[in-house]
């Protein structure tokens, strides 16, 4: 009884130790924001989107996503993803990307848009 008391003690001193989580401070990330919610891109295929080229996101038309980063550069390429849709199978496709450089605490918001070039981004407002 007097170990288990004991124990129990110190379980209860370590757990003061350890800091409490907590949402104030200044924030050492970027919110990025990539939205397909406007009617720009006339294709029901979904689009893929590679940070410093790894897939993280695949939107559908009127989605959005968003990402947390740490500051600095980031390279952001898109492009059409093969899927069950007519039409969706890529061919020879630009590979070329957005460089964005994120700082910490900014949010930044881009929408897709089709130019002569395939998809591209464009910097877009918060609205809030």
């Amino acid at each position: 009884m007097g170990r288990a008391a004991l124990g129990l003690i110190g379980l209860l001193g370590l757990c003061g130790i350890v800091p409490l989580a907590s949402a104030e401070g200044p924030s050492d990330y970027s919110v990025l924001i990539i939205s397909r919610e406007r009617l720009e891109v006339a294709t029901s295929c979904e689009i893929g989107i590679y940070l410093n080229d790894q897939l993280s996101a695949r939107l559908f038309q009127e989605h959005s996503t968003s990402f947390n980063l740490p500051s600095g550069p980031v390279n952001v390429r898109l492009r059409l993803l093969p899927g069950q849709a007519p039409g969706c199978n890529n061919g020879i496709e630009n590979q070329r990307s957005t460089r964005i450089n994120v700082l910490a605490g900014q949010v930044n918001k881009y929408r897709i848009v089709m130019d002569n070039n395939g998809l591209s981004l464009k910097k877009a407002a918060l609205g809030y």
